[in-house]
């Protein structure tokens, strides 16, 4: 007798993606879409057991930098491991396309610098059979993956294409070539581009140091863009900017001006800067003001500190600076560790460690106070104590000592965990009260980047074993916190037929063991093209992850299924 569906998930405990309250509910699935939810009679061909488990919507991570692994790579990890069934890359400005022959280098060094992506993997793993943004999008189109992906147009690759050399020097557009980044973001976004994304952070460099070619964009330029969108009549702007200026408020004022004419939603990254603690609260005010003036406006925000992580595996430590440190840092991690265990080496770097801080990275790679034992489980709200800064001090050492010390045992993979932004309590109650603005979406994982630094693409699986179970105090409702990241960023980004557990959505779906479920301690790889490394982050607790009505992860473990594929454009409900 042939099956009335393709998949029935039995008896778990729903959590819809809509904010409502758990319920017991089967999830008949048909055709990629989902059939039934409620009380199922028919058959599946396949059927799960999710009684006493967690179901829900596959999460949407609209904050990932897979722009060249996905032309690659089939399988979007860490991503994939941590629930995650659609993701959005081309964040922060930088990317592949479109592009000339000529300046295929540049972007490459651009997300090297930008993103901490292997430039040797990169030119390897590239294959570059396109020039414009559509012809990008066709190379996606044709690799099967383990999620959806959809991409956004960056700034960076645009303004070079354009510009030439120009745009690295950070020269002011003329109106032709405007008008001619305007046609081209409308032609972008009729090929299936889900938005554009823009940075003035002066902490987006080339892996030379060059600045981001968006930088110094003029008003004009932005403005002429932003007309190609509405020209389209689709896609989000995303915007990064350092906001350093005594007066936000101006920069808002000329964003406003920009959906005033376009018409078109916006989101900016936000974070908590250790150094003016409270200035999140002015930024997330502004958002809301764009909002009372009757634009589609949300921050980006993340449910945990945002740091490095330092190591001998990974790409910094607090000596990275020293001229001892850098002449072996490209070593492997057992020729690196025998010779940091000579005493008269360790000697030299710890008297070259005291020498005066020359730039705000070796500033961040050295406050002691803010470097903690990641631990395994990894620890994301460590308590002050636990710092190797106040370790020193309880000893009566210098902190240099206890770091180098700590980074040498065991076999070197040991990772100190450095948040720069978000943990200037020591504590996440900012980003608690960041989470709940009706006006801000969980984003800035980052996943596919920062391969050598920060491993924050399992922000997923964190959000709902700290904040729904785990967190000693605050908890937060977790068909709530689901919603966040599932339905929010989905409408967000224009993406309305998923997000939800409802008849005729896609059957996009997580059953998760959510007692057990929990972020497990990054391990550094070497498997990029090239052999470049990368940090990898599993998770435990995810019973089965299913792409349009396939199960593509069964306990952690691939089944081989890969029916992702690319997302072009925002869909309709």
């Amino acid at each position: 007798m042939a099956a009335d569906f393709d998949l029935v998930v039995r008896g778990g405990n729903l959590a819809d993606g809509t904010g409502a309250a758990l319920r017991e509910a089967d999830v008949a699935m048909k055709d990629g879409k989902i059939a039934v939810v409620g009380k199922v009679a028919g058959k599946g061909a396949e059927e799960i057991d999710a009684k006493g488990q967690l179901v829900t919507p596959g999460f949407v991570d609209i904050h990932t930098h897979y722009d060249g692994q996905a032309t690659w790579d089939s399988r979007l990890q860490p991503s994939s491991w941590h629930g995650v069934t659609t993701a959005v890359m081309g964040n922060c400005g930088v990317g592949f396309a479109p592009v000339k022959i000529e300046d295929r280098q540049r972007l490459i060094e651009l997300m090297e610098g930008v993103e901490d992506i292997p430039g040797a993997a990169l030119d390897e793993g590239l294959k570059w059979s396109w020039e414009s943004f559509g012809q990008y999008l066709d190379a996606l189109e044709a690799r099967p993956r383990d999620m959806d992906l959809g991409a956004q147009l960056p700034h960076g690759a645009l303004r070079v294409f354009v510009m030439g050399e120009r745009a690295a020097k950070l020269e002011e557009a003329t109106t032709a070539e405007v008008a001619q980044m305007r046609a081209l973001t409308a032609e972008a976004m009729r090929a299936g581009a889900l938005g554009f994304t823009t940075s003035r952070t002066l902490n987006h460099r080339t892996v030379k140091g060059d600045p981001t070619p968006s930088l110094r964009a003029s008003e004009e330029e932005l403005l002429g863009i932003a007309l190609g969108m509405k020209d389209a009549g689709r896609g989000v702007i995303e915007f990064i900017s350092d906001f350093n200026t005594p007066d936000p408020e101006s920069e808002f004022a000329m964003l406003k001006r920009l959906l005033d004419a376009s018409g078109r939603p916006f989101s900016v990254s936000l974070a908590q800067r250790h150094s003016r603690p409270d200035g999140w609260r002015r930024l997330l005010g502004l958002v809301e003001g764009l909002v009372a003036s009757g634009h589609q406006a949300k921050a980006q925000v993340a449910p945990r500190p945002i740091g490095v992580l330092q190591g001998l595996q990974a790409s910094r430590t607090a000596f990275s600076m020293c001229a001892a440190y850098k002449a072996i840092n490209d070593k492997p991690v057992a020729e690196k560790l025998a010779i940091m265990r000579d005493p008269a080496f360790r000697a030299r770097i710890l008297k070259e460690s005291h020498e005066p801080l020359r730039s705000e990275m070796a500033a961040r790679l050295t406050d002691y106070d803010r470097m903690f034992p990641l631990g395994d489980p990894p620890d994301y709200e460590p308590p002050q104590e636990s710092s190797l800064g106040a370790q020193a001090r309880r000893e009566n050492r210098d902190p240099r000592e206890v770091v180098y010390d700590y980074l040498i045992e065991g076999e070197g993979t040991n990772f100190i965990f450095a948040p720069f932004a978000n943990y200037a309590a020591y504590n996440l109650d900012c980003c608690s009260e960041m989470m709940r603005s009706p006006h801000t979406l969980i984003g800035l994982g980052d996943g596919g980047a920062h391969v050598g630094l920060i491993s924050d693409g399992s922000y997923p699986t964190y959000l709902l074993s700290h904040w729904g179970r785990d967190r000693a105090s605050g908890r937060l409702d977790v068909s709530w916190l689901v919603k966040r990241h599932t339905l929010d960023n989905a409408q967000a980004v224009g993406l309305n037929d998923r997000g939800r557990v409802a008849v005729g959505a896609k059957a996009d779906l997580n059953v998760i063991d959510f007692a057990n479920l929990r972020v497990e301690a990054p391990v550094m790889k070497w498997d990029l093209p090239a052999g470049g490394k990368r940090l990898l982050q599993k998770a435990r607790g995810y019973r089965a992850t299913i792409v349009s009505g396939a199960v593509t992860y069964r306990d952690g473990e691939a089944t081989g299924a890969l029916p992702g594929r690319l997302v072009r454009g925002p869909q309709a409900a």
